[in-house]
């Protein structure tokens, strides 16, 4: 995972997505590079920061599931020169934010604030900011196909520098659980098979893996 909070973040782009052409990344130096994984459950809401100027009150409001790159995102949008960005709006100080739309307004700097993985869980006590937000643009990600599913394995792989082997996505997509989590989990349960047993990952790993009690995932952007 990243070791420097001025780490870059890319754009993986599962085959036949049309997203990589339409955002550029700037890449900061080092070792510790992110990639956001692009498909069916994200594209949407990328294509919305890319038009952040036209949000209403230059203000939109982001969730999703657990693990789906909202930091990610996040990082990329204040990186990219989108605007600034609230990770944690739901732990942050209301008044902060309340200070950071008026930024928004002001400076003409479009503002993405991101929550928790369910809609609706954070309830925004100061009444001021709460009727700030209610005209915001509401982006939600959703969850992955299997062509995101499968980007995702090979994803977290590469950054473990975990091989997995021909056909591996093949064979598991089909039988993991079917979420940003789940699969960040499997990954992370056939590396540590793989390390215990001194072994590449095999089919025999994946199989183990695919049975072995899902556990959390304890590092790394959300």
């Amino acid at each position: 995972m990243a070791r420097d909070a001025r780490v870059g973040c890319a754009l993986d782009q599962p085959v036949g997505t049309r997203l990589a052409r339409q955002i550029p990344l700037p890449l900061a130096a080092g070792d510790g590079e992110q990639r956001i994984v692009v498909g069916n459950a994200n594209e949407p809401v990328l294509r919305a920061c890319q038009d952040a100027a036209n949000w209403p009150f230059r203000t939109a409001l982001l969730s999703g599931p657990r693990r789906s790159g909202r930091s990610l995102i996040a990082r990329w949008f204040m990186e990219s020169g989108q605007g600034h960005a609230i990770d944690d709006a739901e732990d942050a100080d209301e008044a902060e934010i309340f200070h950071a739309w008026n930024r928004a307004q002001t400076g003409n700097v479009p503002l993405l604030i991101i929550g928790r993985p369910v809609p609706d869980v954070w309830s925004v006590r100061l009444p001021d900011l709460r009727s700030r937000l209610s005209p915001a643009l509401n982006l939600a990600i959703g969850e992955p196909d299997d062509a995101m599913l499968a980007a995702l394995i090979e994803a977290h792989a590469r950054q473990r520098g975990l091989v997995l082997g021909e056909g591996a996505t093949t064979y598991l997509v089909p039988r993991c659980t079917r979420s940003f989590a789940g699969v960040e989990e499997l990954v992370a349960r056939i590396d540590r098979i793989s390390l215990e047993r001194k072994s590449s990952a095999t089919l025999a790993i994946w199989r183990e893996a695919l049975s072995r009690p899902r556990g959390p995932v304890q590092d790394g952007p959300k």
